[in-house]
């Protein structure tokens, strides 16, 4: 992707959370994230073939970044969020969510947000497949996999709704340590 394609690429993104914090995201229209990214109707369409498709990407662009990070890998991939993270994978994604970044928490917390969900689970199942050794000395029984990985991913995704739901008065340490003591 050339510097032009990542400076629209941002305008778009940048237009579509400053959207959502003023919208939910089935009220937003094409048309006014492409007034408000300051491109033509063309220009979207050439990086986006919906809006749905916008979030979609958004989506990746988080998960890729919180892989791309554990595995040290830097320059591969053209990522929206900044950063330096050292830590745990979890905790470095609770961090994300705490400074807000790119309006993470307006996807997390809206009406509509099942549809952000729905990708946060998928690649959180990848994100719990390569971390499953670490939670196998949490296992307390013999379940199957598949049950066990839903568990972790039902867990986590539940103590980040709570963690938005009051506040998120504890730091992303306390809230990690919550999670890795309920699995």
């Amino acid at each position: 992707m050339d510097r032009r394609q990542k400076k629209t690429r941002d305008a778009i993104f940048k237009a579509f959370t400053d959207l959502l914090s003023q919208n939910d995201f089935n009220h937003i229209t094409v048309g006014e994230i492409i007034e408000k990214a300051n491109i033509g109707r063309a220009t979207f369409y050439a990086h986006f073939e919906t809006k749905d498709f916008l979030l979609k990407e958004f989506c990746e662009e988080l998960f890729c970044h919180i892989f791309d990070t554990e595995k040290n890998v830097h320059n591969e991939h053209f990522h929206i969020f900044k950063c330096d993270g050292e830590d745990s994978v979890f905790l470095h994604l609770f961090r994300h969510i705490q400074k807000n970044d790119n309006n993470l928490l307006l996807l997390l917390s809206s009406k509509n947000d099942e549809l952000f969900l729905g990708y946060f689970k998928s690649n959180l199942e990848l994100l719990i497949e390569n971390h499953l050794p670490f939670f196998e000395s949490h296992r307390k029984c013999n379940v199957p996999d598949d049950f066990w990985k839903n568990h972790i991913i039902s867990s986590f995704v539940e103590t980040v709704k709570w963690w938005i739901k009051n506040g998120m008065v504890e730091s992303p340490e306390t809230i990690t340590e919550y999670f890795f003591a309920i699995v």
